[in-house]
């Protein structure tokens, strides 16, 4: 693709709604850690889940069976409105979709059992509220040091320069401020491989690794450069940095 050929395929990105990255094509390597798949470990079939930041609520939607009731909220209306879409073809009616901000959990003291949240804000105090005694919270976020190429690259990015694992432990600290006390965490890193160009630009167009990408002309010159230097048989090389987190009551 040339330079103007990526500004076309960013307009046409941005008028897609959703998170849905299931047609992204990137092959990784490295051993990853995949957080829905402890959650349907830990669940029992009478336990009322909570899902944070649930996006389009693909990943609960995929472990329905797994609990009585699974909840997914998320602040944005246009991701809930995804959600309740997704939820209505699924046909899953155990599972329930609401806009709510996660500072301020509307649910009653002790209603969950199981909590999780994927690459999104919680706040622990609330989320420790309603679990109450035993409840088990689980967490995957993006470290710091993630797509660490392509922000020297551009020269900015989402936590540019912020030592690596400095979220993690802010968590933790919130997490035993919150009343945890059996809290475990761990970081993990692969390396992924973009096949096209367009795969990379709905990344970018789609997270926040590069603030306002496409906002600037410039943008698409240093990603042409980009993907010039980091291109190879597999794909476009970059890397991705992630931690979990399990705490319980």
């Amino acid at each position: 693709m040339q330079t103007h050929d990526y500004k076309l395929f960013y307009d046409q990105v941005g008028q897609r709604n959703g998170w849905d990255f299931s047609k992204v094509k990137c092959q990784s390597e490295g051993k990853q850690w995949d957080l829905y798949h402890e959650v349907v470990k830990i669940c029992k079939k009478s336990d009322v889940l909570l899902d944070i930041g649930t996006g389009g609520g693909e990943a609960i939607l995929k472990i329905s069976d797994s609990a009585l009731l699974l909840v997914g909220i998320d602040q944005s209306s246009s991701m809930i409105e995804t959600a309740i879409n997704n939820g209505a073809a699924a046909d899953k009616p155990n599972v329930r979709f609401m806009q709510m901000d996660a500072e301020k959990l509307d649910f009653p003291n002790r209603f969950f059992q199981i909590a999780s949240c994927r690459h999104s804000p919680f706040c622990a105090r609330e989320v420790a509220r309603v679990l109450g005694d035993g409840g088990i919270f689980l967490t995957q976020q993006v470290n710091e040091n993630d797509k660490q190429n392509i922000k020297e690259a551009f020269g900015r990015g989402q936590t540019y320069g912020t030592p690596a694992g400095t979220l993690k432990q802010q968590y933790i600290s919130e997490l035993r401020d919150a009343g945890f006390a059996d809290i475990q965490s761990f970081e993990y890193q692969v390396t992924e491989y973009y096949q096209t160009a367009e795969d990379l630009i709905f990344l970018l167009k789609h997270t926040p690794i590069i603030p306002d990408f496409g906002h600037q002309a410039s943008d698409f010159n240093i990603l042409q450069q980009f993907i010039d230097e980091n291109q190879c048989e597999k794909g476009i090389k970059t890397n991705a940095a992630r931690f979990g987190i399990i705490a319980k009551l």
